[in-house]
């Protein structure tokens, strides 16, 4: 499970045996989970524990570091 990235409290992450599904990113704070499709575009998937005002703050993130989510997604699963 590679960590993608980490800002503040919330780690950004996938599960290596996820490349059947389109690409998309977990994100965690102590026992919150949510899951983000991020291609083609940024959209809530799956939401566990997280307040609907932190899922706002959550996406924001996910939005500005798409690219970064998407290249790791990428080069992980080898979809160049």
């Amino acid at each position: 499970m590679p960590d993608v990235l980490r800002i503040g409290p919330y780690r950004f992450y996938f599960w290596s045996n996820e490349s059947n599904e389109p690409s998309h990113i977990h994100v965690k704070r102590d026992r919150s989970v949510a899951k983000y499709w991020i291609d083609p575009t940024v959209a809530l998937a799956k939401n566990h524990g997280f307040a609907r005002h932190e899922l706002t703050v959550v996406r924001r993130l996910v939005e500005e570091h798409r690219e970064r989510l998407l290249e790791a997604w990428r080069e992980h699963f080898d979809q160049a």
